[in-house]
């Protein structure tokens, strides 16, 4: 396989000549197509190399974000000629970066795939189907700067499927949303139509959604492992357990991983705006520009809402979406003003030590 086939073009063959131009090193691009668990496999033009980050590129990495997930371009070292693993020594410039707030923490971001054309927002129309948890995912996927595309998937399920269709349009206006039967093939084509040859694509959404289900039919073959949802609730149990890039038989390029039931905001307040610019729209029209669109005189927002043009539920997943983006944002500057004062701590001591050791010479 070409790596021209994975999506290389003139941008990163020059993002690599830099590369090279500050390194020694016999080094070749690839991309990351697997990830388990830390490890990496890497494709390159003609082979597929196992491959461990470069103890040089862990070191002056600034945080996890900056080290290589499924979807980077990769300058690698190859193996020696007795076989081994690769060294990653660089990730080449990123575009289109899916992120959310690492499960269990409070300022730390989890990078979940790179190099995005679109996000395909997986919701399964069977008894566990959350518009909430759309627009949770909807805010990722704007602030990653791919495109995201709604899928409706378990549509052969669906006891009112024009009406979910219309539920989630007006929650996500200007985003495509389809709908989708993996089992029939309903609606394949026109997700199909949305990732051209040389595109990437992720799939995001909860266990149970059919990501799985729709990889295989997708491929034409079984590839990846399913599992029937609970009966009480239409919840998934983690099958996947690993992030891998395939390669469409159309030449489209798509990146699956295990279903992720907790979605942390993260990144800038541009994600939450775009998902709920309704609700701006509204708040422009208040009285009060500080309006909390709780009990204000002459709040616009509490007018659409007594109206019934907009929903209650829609107003609370906002406010509930601000608030976690604006203590994310005050725990993440908290921790870079820990590490500036680190540094500037780090780089007194060496001054010190530095003007100790010409005192020394020079005595």
């Amino acid at each position: 396989m070409s790596i021209d086939s994975l999506g290389w073009g003139p941008d990163l063959a020059h993002a690599f000549s830099a590369v090279l131009s500050q390194s020694s090193l016999p080094l070749v691009p690839g991309r990351v197509v697997r990830q388990a668990r830390g490890l990496l496999s890497v494709q390159t033009s003609g082979q597929v190399l196992l491959a461990r980050t470069a103890g040089r590129l862990l070191h002056h990495a600034p945080d996890a974000e900056a080290l290589p997930t499924i979807g980077d371009w990769v300058a690698l070292q190859l193996p020696g000629g007795g076989g081994g693993e690769a060294l990653l020594h660089a990730v080449l410039p990123r575009r289109g970066v899916l992120m959310r707030r690492e499960a269990g923490s409070e300022r730390e971001g989890q990078l979940i795939a790179a190099n995005l054309d679109v996000v395909f927002l997986m919701a399964g129309l069977d008894g566990d189907f959350n518009p909430r948890r759309i627009e949770r995912a909807l805010s990722l996927a704007w602030n990653s700067g791919a495109s995201p595309v709604v899928v409706l998937s378990k549509a052969d399920l669906a006891s009112d499927l024009a009406g979910h269709v219309l539920e989630v349009e007006a929650l996500a206006p200007g985003v495509p949303v389809l709908t989708l039967s993996a089992h029939s093939g309903e609606g394949v084509e026109a997700l199909l139509a949305l990732l051209p040859a040389g595109r990437t694509g992720a799939l995001l959404g909860s266990s149970g959604v059919g990501k799985s289900t729709l990889v295989n039919r997708l491929l034409g073959e079984a590839r990846l492992t399913t599992q029937a949802v609970r009966a009480d609730d239409s919840r998934g149990r983690h099958t996947t357990t690993h992030r891998e890039l395939f390669v469409l038989p159309h030449g489209g390029l798509l990146i699956d991983g295990p279903g992720m039931r907790e979605l942390g905001v993260w990144g800038e307040e541009e994600g939450v705006g775009q998902v709920f610019a309704d609700i701006l729209a509204l708040a422009e029209d208040c009285r009060f520009t500080d309006c909390e669109h709780r009990s204000e005189p002459g709040c616009a927002v509490r007018g659409a809402v007594t109206a019934g043009t907009l929903p209650q539920a829609r107003v609370d997943s906002f406010e509930k979406l601000r608030r976690e983006q604006a203590h994310q944002a005050r725990q993440t500057d908290a921790v870079a003003r820990r590490e500036q004062k680190r540094r500037e701590r780090n780089n007194t001591v060496l001054g010190w030590e530095a003007g100790r050791a010409k005192r020394r010479g020079r005595d």
